[in-house]
């Protein structure tokens, strides 16, 4: 028997499988490991890494380090995913026009048309006047109060008011007759004064109606067709708020700019085809496939795509010491999202979603980087380390130890940064592919599309299941069920959405309900795991066509996810395939497929020497 440990060097962790292997190929698994992959996949950084599963993995089963005879790895060829989020459209508000204001507790119900006055020029509007009264910083709450009533008691018209302090209710509470007030207007002092404008305030649980319309706004303002059209992005950045102000300014300055979203270059083996990026993700991806195989891509120098593809270049090259000019890409995937971008002109911080396209691409280089690694890494454990195979194929060893599976059978293995595909005929041939964009690219889109700013708290939302606070002793899961409390619940995440992680209840701070955020998640992951899911199965599978699989497994760490394998077994079922989360040798879930495929080929070779032998 020889102690033989498989490893599987991943984007994110290092899995090991620990074994003895008789000269006929049979193998008894002792123990496994998981840790954290040290530096990027496929180079010398990993080394840490691959050195300490190993000795976990030889502490679990007790084993002496002497002992150890070989360590296989994967073909890790090293991978680098980089992402773009290009905006497409922009709003923007010049000569200091304000919009879509949305803050916490505004004041007083409905919609106020008129002139806007500072607040110490009240005392000097005419009666019959309609005036938006704008009360900037260090005006008292109770001041504010008593000058509106003032100028109201004689005849003055106050329809709305502005202001810098979150005094709004404070205000709106004392006023004689009721009138919409927003505040928390933080550039107050930059309001434009005597020009015409509307503030509106919805009731509670209720959203502005004729301020989030373009024919609303126009007969506010008595707007012409060209002038609609032009107000359009304005109406638009509103949708779903409670409380909004429009300043009209002299020229009409509202504009809706296109910006320049950069090209990108996809090269084939026998096409080359450019793209804007303005075109969208259905465009990019349809150009794909029609020069596929993918050779290079290229982006535009000067733009944000053409940017992030030299970034991807350069990491590479600075990686495995190769000259950039030989790094290729090997993949895209683009993704339609939103991105929240701040309005220019905006006086309270004002966000608009705005068209988006996320691009994620990927390169992969020779296996010099990975014989490197090898080398060191016999330095480091003093024992034989060979080079066991490519990865997709050692996956579908794996991959077939799952109670359940036979031949012809697929396996997905959705990672971080990219999502591995293979598969395995009845005769036994292997096709695979490595498509870029998994898990971090979901994350990404996550925390973008929800304006979190926040990428560990997009990822358990991309994790964990979400819940809403209700009281301080239940919640009302995502699912619509509700679940109770012996202790109370803490202060932050008492009328809040939370996501229930494993280690405990994380507040989400943001506006957003659990439906939206629900489907931000659920879409995002449709997006880049089932998109991918098919395209990968459609270039794998001989003549791509996905019905001559009988069995689908997924692997990986995504697998792990509790809403991914049931997505993937959705949107193959009506090609009549059986998909499911792997169960490695029966025990390891979707984990260790890769280190496990690695023994098993290595047993197979093994035992095919030792018939030779024999047979000699």
């Amino acid at each position: 028997m020889s102690l033989v440990a498989g490893v599987d060097i991943g984007n994110s962790t290092t899995e090991a499988c620990l074994t003895d292997v008789g000269e006929d190929g049979k193998v008894t698994y002792l123990s496994g490991a998981l840790g954290r992959t040290s530096g990027v996949k496929g180079t010398t950084e990993n080394v840490s890494g691959v050195v300490e599963v190993v000795r976990k993995a030889l502490a679990g089963a007790g084993r002496d380090p002497a002992e150890l005879q070989t360590v296989l790895v994967n073909e890790a060829t090293p991978v680098i995913s980089g992402m773009a989020m290009e905006t497409i459209t922009e709003t923007i508000i010049t000569e200091s026009t304000m919009i879509g204001h949305n803050p916490e507790t505004p004041g007083g119900v409905g919609l106020g048309v008129g002139t806007t006055v500072a607040f110490p020029d009240l005392p000097r509007c005419a009666a019959g006047s309609a005036v938006i009264c704008v009360v900037g910083a260090g005006v008292d709450f109770e001041d504010a109060a008593a000058g509106i009533n003032g100028a109201a008691a004689r005849g003055v018209r106050v329809t709305g008011v502005v202001v810098h302090a979150d005094d709004a209710n404070l205000i709106a509470n004392r006023l004689a007759e009721q009138v919409p007030v927003v505040d928390e207007v933080t550039l107050v002092d930059r309001v434009p004064l005597g020009m015409s404008a509307a503030v509106e305030v919805a009731e509670q649980g209720r959203t502005i109606r004729t301020l989030s319309n373009s024919y609303g706004i126009a007969t506010v303002f008595e707007l012409n067709p060209e002038q609609t059209r032009m107000i359009a992005p304005v109406a638009r950045a509103l949708v779903g708020n409670r409380s909004a102000v429009v300043v009209r300014t002299p020229a009409g300055d509202i504009t809706d700019r296109r910006i320049p979203a950069g090209t990108l270059t996809l090269i084939g083996e026998k096409a080359k085809r450019p793209v804007e990026m303005e075109a969208g993700a259905e465009e990019i991806m349809a150009t794909l496939q029609r020069v596929q195989p993918l050779v290079d891509a290229v982006g535009e120098p000067g733009t944000h795509v053409g940017g992030m593809l030299a970034r991807v270049r350069d990491t590479m090259s600075g990686l495995t010491a190769m000259p950039v000019d030989t790094v290729r890409i090997q993949d895209v995937l683009a993704v339609d999202t939103f991105v929240p971008q701040r309005i220019t002109g905006g006086l309270a911080g004002e966000f608009a979603l705005e068209n988006a396209v996320a691009l994620a691409a990927m390169v992969r280089t020779s296996r010099g980087p990975m014989e490197l690694l090898a080398a060191q890494l016999r330095a480091a454990l003093g024992t034989e380390v060979l080079i066991g195979g490519v990865e997709a194929d050692m996956a579908l060893l794996g991959a077939l130890t799952t109670p359940g599976t036979e031949r012809p059978v697929a396996i997905l293995d959705l990672g971080g940064g990219s999502t591995d595909a293979a598969v395995s005929t009845e005769n036994a041939e292997v096709h695979s592919v490595h498509l870029a964009g998994a898990g971090d690219l979901v994350t990404n889109l996550i925390d973008s599309e929800l304006g979190l700013e926040n990428l560990e708290l997009a990822e358990e939302i991309k994790k964990y299941p979400l819940a809403k606070a209700e009281s301080f002793f239940h919640i009302r899961m995502e699912d619509g069920t509700v679940r109770f409390f012996e202790k109370p619940l803490p202060a932050d995440a008492f009328a809040r959405v939370v996501v229930l992680t494993d280690a405990g209840m994380h507040p989400i701070p943001t506006r957003h309900g659990v439906e939206k955020i629900r489907q931000v998640r659920r879409s995002a992951k449709h997006r880049v795991f089932v998109v991918n899911a098919l395209r990968a199965l459609e270039q794998v599978v001989p003549g791509g066509n996905i019905r001559r699989t009988g069995f689908v497994v997924v692997l990986g760490g995504s697998a792990l996810d509790f809403e991914i394998p049931d997505m993937i077994a959705e949107a193959v079922a009506e090609f009549g395939i059986v998909s499911g989360t792997g169960n490695v040798r029966g025990s390891e879930g979707p984990r260790n497929a890769v280190a496990t495929g690695l023994v098993v080929g290595y047993a197979s070779a093994r035992a095919a020497r030792t018939a030779v032998s024999a047979d000699g």
